[in-house]
């Protein structure tokens, strides 16, 4: 592989590393697709142990990457992936979003509407587990391909108590069935790569050759040429993006469902309270 840049990751101890390279121009996975011009595919291999957690620092790190792609290389795929072989991300690191003032907002929503927008395609390699933030970071890429022998998806919040606030939860609801939105979410369903694949979670199995050749395949790396592949996927994912620029609202939102949802409880227990009431008078006769 030719390396083109690498990024340190701020507040890793030095051990903590970005790599942008391309991919061997003879990739037998490519050997079907000649036309293909892998200086136009741009692999980034991120580091960050122990297990590539979404800090300000990777954050950053990660949108510099796709800064330098967009602004110094041809238009061409973007593939992210894992140098940490047992965990593609496992997320937020909670500790740490407690600590950092508007984190959702100056970090986070930033990475997703960029990868949301980006205007090449771009690929989320799962060579190892993606939990919660770290699955939804993957969503937000344009496709999806998953090692099928390791590594599980899951939104785990519910086991954890932590709800998913409007653009968590709206990625998945744009990318996946009814069904299967309902048992990531509302069951914490851990799925392995064969399952994600049946159920439409990723576009694929494999590793870095099996994603050479679906880039391949489906003719990727021209797809930007236009000018324009940001723009439709802003249209197509409007909701979602509507969702990351208007955090307040969403805030906004959910503490009026919350007043509601109180009143409503309210409201029973009182009913309740008159049920109870019949009842003990029931008892005496």
């Amino acid at each position: 592989m030719t390396t083109l840049f690498t990024l340190p990751i701020p507040a890793t101890n030095g051990t903590g590393r970005i790599v942008c390279t391309n991919p061997p121009a003879n990739s037998p996975s490519l050997k079907d697709s000649p036309e293909t011009d892998v200086s136009k595919i741009y692999i980034l291999t991120f580091t960050s142990a122990p297990d590539n957690r979404l800090t300000p620092s990777f954050i950053s790190t990660f949108l510099l990457a796709l800064d330098i792609i967009e602004h110094r290389y041809p238009k061409g795929v973007v593939i992210s992936t894992s140098g940490i072989s047992k965990f593609y991300s496992n997320g937020l690191d909670l500790e740490v979003v407690a600590q950092t003032e508007e984190f959702l907002e100056r970090y986070l929503w930033v990475l997703f509407r960029r990868l949301l927008t980006y205007p090449m395609p771009t690929i989320s390699l799962l060579n190892g587990h993606a939990f919660a933030g770290g699955f939804m970071l993957s969503m937000y890429h344009d496709y999806r391909i998953m090692n099928p022998s390791r590594g599980f998806v899951s939104v785990n919040e519910l086991d954890f108590g932590v709800p998913l606030q409007t653009p968590m939860m709206a990625i998945f609801r744009a990318k996946l069935s009814p069904s299967t939105f309902r048992d990531l979410i509302l069951e914490a369903r851990r799925v392995g790569g064969k399952e994600a694949l049946e159920r439409g979670i990723v576009d694929g199995v494999g590793g870095i050759e099996e994603t050479l050749g679906f880039v391949g395949e489906r003719k990727l790396v021209g797809k930007a040429n236009t000018g324009i592949y940001g723009i439709m996927k802003e249209e197509m994912y409007g909701g979602v993006l509507g969702g990351l620029d208007d955090h307040k609202g969403n805030l906004a939102w959910r503490e009026g469902v919350e007043e509601r949802k109180a009143e409503l409880d309210r409201e029973g227990a009182k009913r309740v309270e008159e049920w109870g009431k019949g009842e003990k008078g029931k008892a005496k006769l």
